[in-house]
C-alpha cells in the first residue's frame, strides 16, 4: 500500500507557487506532513483528495492513477478538511445513518452495527443522541473521523485537525487517529510538531511548496546527537546572542531570562550545556536552512 507523488506543481492565478516540483512516497501507517502556515500543505492535501488539479505531475495510490481516475480514488478515500462545514440539527447516529445510505450501505442492520462500532472507536457513544451542531470542536473532529471511516478507506487524509482544540480534546482526537491509523495510509497535515512526535512513524517537512526533508522522526533526532546546546541569557542579550549563535528556539524561564537552543557541531562556549535533540530542532533547522538558501 503506497502513495507515490511525482513532480507535482501548482501555481495559482495570483502567481503564488503552492507546489514546486514536489515528489514524495508514502507507505502504510501514520505519515506526518509538517510545515508552517502557507507552506502548501492544504494545497497538497486537496490535490491528493482530487478536489483540485495540479498543473503538472502525477499521483498514484496502489494501482489507481489519481489524476486520471478520480472516481476510483474517491471510493477508497477518507478526507477530513480543516473545516468540516455546517451541521444540520441531527444527532450523530442519525447523521451517520444518512451518510452510510449515501455511501451505498443499504442493509439496515449492517448500517446500525457499523455506526455503533464507529461511535465507540471515536468515543462518541455517550453523546450519539445529541445534535452534532452542538458538539465541541474536538467532538466535531472525532465525528469527522467517524463519517470518513464509513467506507473503510485505505487512504485517509486529515488536514490540520488539532488546530484550535484544547489539550484534552487534542489528546482524545490523537488517540482516535492512532487507533484507525494501523491498517491504512494516513496523511496527517499539521504545523504542530508535537502532533507528529506523538503520532507518526514517518514524516516530511514542507515549506514553499517543496519537501525540505523526508525522514523518520526517530532517525532525524539521532542525526543531531551532540549538536544541540542550551544556555540561559538575559532578555536584553537575546539580539546579540542571535548574531553570534545559530539559535533554533528560545523559551522564557521563571526569572524572565531565556533558555536558548543552539545548533552547533561543537560546544559554542564554556557556559553551554549539551541537550537531547528534539523533533522541534529538526523542524527549525530545516526551515532556517531553507530560509538561508532563498535569501
Amino acid at each position: 500500500m503506497s502513495l507515490i507523488i511525482e513532480n507535482l506543481t501548482k501555481t495559482y492565478s495570483n502567481k503564488v507557487k503552492a507546489l514546486d516540483n514536489l515528489s514524495l512516497k508514502i507507505g502504510k501507517g501514520m505519515f506526518g506532513l509538517l510545515g508552517p502556515n502557507g507552506a502548501g500543505k492544504s494545497t497538497l492535501m486537496r490535490t491528493i483528495a482530487t478536489l483540485q488539479s495540479p498543473d503538472t505531475g502525477s499521483i498514484r495510490f496502489n494501482n489507481i492513477n489519481v489524476i486520471e481516475d478520480q472516481i476510483s480514488l474517491r471510493k477508497t478515500l477518507g478526507y477530513l478538511p480543516q473545516s468540516f462545514g455546517v451541521y444540520p440539527n441531527m444527532s450523530a447516529d442519525e447523521l451517520l445513518n444518512y451518510f452510510a445510505k449515501l455511501k451505498g450501505i443499504s442493509d439496515k442492520n449492517e448500517r446500525k452495527a457499523l455506526i455503533e462500532k464507529l461511535l465507540e472507536i471515536t468515543n462518541l457513544t455517550d453523546v450519539k443522541k445529541k445534535n452534532v451542531s452542538g458538539y465541541s470542536g474536538g467532538m466535531k473532529q472525532r465525528f469527522g473521523i467517524a463519517q470518513l471511516l464509513l467506507n473503510n478507506p485505505e487512504l485517509i487524509i486529515v488536514d490540520e485537525p488539532t488546530a484550535g482544540l484544547d489539550p484534552a480534546e487534542r489528546q482524545r482526537f490523537l488517540n482516535v487517529l492512532r487507533e484507525v491509523g494501523t491498517n491504512s495510509t494516513v496523511i496527517f497535515s499539521t504545523h504542530i510538531v508535537d502532533d507528529v512526535k506523538e503520532l507518526c512513524n514517518d514524516m516530511a517537512i514542507l515549506n514553499g511548496g517543496k519537501i525540505l526533508r523526508h525522514v523518520k522522526p526517530i532517525d532525524s533526532t539521532n542525526e543531531l546527537k551532540n549538536k544541540i546546546w542550551t544556555k540561559s541569557v538575559l532578555r536584553d542579550d537575546l539580539e546579540s546572542a542571535e548574531n553570534e549563535f545559530n539559535i533554533l528556539s528560545s523559551n522564557y524561564n521563571v526569572d524572565n531570562s531565556l533558555t536558548i537552543r543552539v545548533f552547533s557541531d561543537k560546544k559554542p562556549g564554556t557556559d553551554f550545556k549539551k541537550a537531547e535533540p528534539q523533533l522541534d530542532d529538526v523542524y527549525f533547522i530545516a526551515l532556517k536552512e531553507d530560509q538561508n538558501n532563498n535569501s
